[in-house]
């Protein structure tokens, strides 16, 4: 089995940031990984569905439960271009996911403003990958909603 990095992963999520922000939706995009196998996948889409809960994480958890037939994602690795926010960090601490990969930081609205962790304590945290691109895509998205 082919070994990939968490580059190669970034990138994969990047493409959904891309495919939300061709839908006029907030680009950002994460997928689920469990044995080197994407098992789960999503881009926001709370303007597609008018839900403010269709965050890309929260639809890649769901895509992964189903895949496994489980709530729990100990043994998998979510690959997010944006810092998840409280709502999602809630949902990623109760599927137990054992790895949180994430690209661009959410400096008004990510997890981490909170004092008190946020993930599950047996969750590992990986911060920016690919954080530069995750970044531009967001900066490029809301400038050209601003002209």
């Amino acid at each position: 089995m082919r070994l990939f990095s968490d580059e190669y992963y970034m990138e994969q999520a990047l493409l959904l940031a891309h495919q939300a922000a061709d839908e006029g939706e907030i680009p950002v995009g994460a997928i689920v990984v469990s044995q080197q196998r994407v098992i789960g996948k999503g881009y926001n889409q709370t303007e597609r569905f008018h839900d403010v809960t269709a965050h890309a994480e929260m639809i890649a958890i769901t895509a992964a439960s189903h895949y496994l037939g489980g709530k729990y994602l100990t043994d998998c690795t979510l690959y997010v271009t944006l810092e998840p926010c409280v709502m999602c960090s809630g949902a990623l601490y109760w599927s137990q996911i054992g790895r949180v990969v994430y690209g661009a930081t959410d400096e008004k609205r990510g997890f981490s403003r909170i004092a008190t962790p946020l993930l599950h304590p047996k969750t590992r945290l990986l911060t920016g990958i690919l954080a530069e691109e995750c970044q531009e895509l967001l900066l490029n998205f809301f400038k050209r909603l601003r002209t």
